[in-house]
């Protein structure tokens, strides 16, 4: 047994080393072709399955005018298309850069079973990019760049709006 896990590490491990660097180039040569274009931000995305890739995706923040177009979500957007399903299940993506929340959510949301990142938020930090969502979920930011009241309704508004979800539960299934 021992024997099989040392053959694990020192020949299987490399492979997917070579693997995940080959699809993480990928995605970082999208975040360069983003910003030449002008389509968005540095940030790309790939989604592969079986070792395949499904789509290969930069950031639109720019192009679509869209401000959810990160690179992360737009290569969910289009592989949920290609694939034609809304569950992501037997695929994995590679991200130039640590997810933000939002694309973190939407990885989470596809039920994608691997994410491969290369440089860690603080890079984006570092020239421009603010991850104040995250540091507002942490506590940890020192300002707030949108004021923002977030309150959740009451009284009758909050019971119609649960009452949706109790009123559809046989009509509509999830996967």
């Amino acid at each position: 047994m021992v024997m099989k896990m040392l053959l694990f590490l020192f020949i299987v491990q490399p492979a997917v080393r070579d693997r995940d660097h080959k699809f993480l180039t990928q995605a970082i040569g999208e975040a360069y072709k983003g910003v030449e274009c002008k389509d968005g931000g540095p940030f790309g995305a790939v989604v592969v399955r079986n070792d395949e890739v499904v789509v290969s995706c930069h950031n639109m923040v720019l192009r679509n005018t869209d401000p959810t177009a990160h690179a992360e979500v737009t290569a969910i957007r289009e592989a949920c298309k290609k694939l034609n399903q809304i569950e992501l299940s037997d695929c994995e993506i590679y991200a130039s850069c640590e997810p933000c929340p939002m694309c973190f959510g939407a990885i989470h949301l596809s039920r994608i079973k691997r994410l491969v990142y290369g440089a860690k938020a603080e890079a984006a930090i570092a020239i421009g990019f603010d991850d104040f969502i995250a540091d507002a979920l942490r506590g940890t930011g020192f300002y707030q760049k949108a004021n923002l009241e977030i309150k959740q309704a009451d009284g009758t508004g909050a019971v119609i709006a649960e009452q949706v979800f109790e009123k559809t539960k046989e009509k509509f299934t999830l996967y």
